[in-house]
């Protein structure tokens, strides 16, 4: 096993949230969280320029869409900005998303949703984006082949899309909540492919975990599993160690945090080495997580998110520190 470095403890941990509002969903990507402050107050005239700079890094684009989607008034405001300039497709994109939102809230026709998707994607044919949305929008609306076929045409345009390998391993885990743990899950089978294809450096090496966190929420979800993570054991089986320690592997050796979501990642990885007892790995990742949890995967089960990794973060450090102390001895 590489070694690990011993956390640098600090005097005090980082504020989870800048003082404005939560930045959590921006990670950070800062002229993301400007450019969301600035639509909340219907400035989309920042979203443009932002997303003319982002250009075809897909991931980062499809990152920032989907954040941008979710601000208060998205819709609206990019109503607006269509009115404007009735050729943008960035406009068409981000009203497609931010229809994807209202429609998952109750708040728009799963139709006119999809009707928006499609629109954006004629207007982008080579923008992964569009199918993004009607990804998230088959997820819980549509069918398992309308799951795939939104799929595959993010993959033909980008195939090794972060985003969309998450949404489909989450698909298929919630698929199979009472598949025989002796035989391999459609979900762990999905994800070791996208796995071995993927290049060296792709963060996608990681999805075999996310796949054993999914697994967990969904089995949890049907009282398949205890709600309490501590008390399941999900973490501790050879199968779990196995994917755990070649996660850890390939962060060590690659890092991956130049990815726009390469924190999402992180706070997984962090997850899943807590609920496995390896403190001191936890606390070298909380560090590097920052102000930067995400919802996913500590609210699972339905838990408070925040009071998970606030929790877990203490407990790491507070080892990490211990472990410290005894190794410098008393007159450190």
């Amino acid at each position: 096993m590489p070694t690990v470095p011993s956390p640098l403890l600090p005097p005090s941990t980082p504020p989870l949230h800048h003082p404005r509002h939560s930045r959590a969903p921006a990670l950070d990507d800062t002229a993301l969280a400007v450019a969301a402050d600035d639509l909340a107050l219907g400035r989309w005239a920042t979203v443009r320029t932002l997303l003319t700079d982002t250009g075809t890094d897909w991931d980062r684009r499809g990152h920032r869409l989907t954040v941008l989607a979710g601000c208060p008034g998205s819709a609206a405001w990019a109503g607006d900005w269509q009115l404007a300039d009735p050729d943008s497709g960035d406009a068409a994109t981000l009203l497609a998303l931010a229809t994807v939102r209202l429609a998952l809230r109750g708040a728009a026709r799963p139709g006119a949703a999809a009707a928006a998707c499609a629109q954006a994607a004629r207007m982008r044919p080579e923008d992964p984006t569009p199918w993004l949305g009607a990804l998230l929008l088959a997820r819980r609306t549509g069918t398992p082949a309308e799951r795939e076929h939104a799929f595959r045409q993010i993959r033909a345009r980008h195939p090794e899309h972060h985003h969309a390998h998450h949404l489909m391993a989450a698909c298929l885990a919630e698929a199979h909540p009472d598949h025989d743990g002796c035989a391999r899950h459609p979900a762990e089978d999905f994800a070791a492919r996208a796995a071995a294809r993927a290049p060296a450096d792709s963060p996608l090496a990681l999805l075999p975990l996310v796949v054993h966190a999914e697994r967990y929420r969904v089995r949890a979800a049907a009282g398949l599993a205890p709600p309490d993570p501590a008390d399941s054991g999900h973490w501790s089986t050879p199968r779990a160690r196995h994917v755990l320690q070649s996660a850890f592997d390939w962060w060590l050796e690659w890092d991956g945090e130049d990815h726009p979501r390469g924190k999402i990642d992180l706070n997984f990885l962090a997850h899943a080495t807590f609920h496995d007892g390896r403190m001191a790995q936890a606390a070298t990742l909380f560090q590097r997580i920052g102000p930067h949890p995400t919802r996913a995967p500590w609210s699972y089960p339905g838990r408070d998110a925040e009071g998970a990794f606030r929790a877990a973060r203490a407990t790491a450090l507070r080892h990490a520190g211990a472990r410290s102390g005894r190794r410098a001895g008393p007159d450190r």
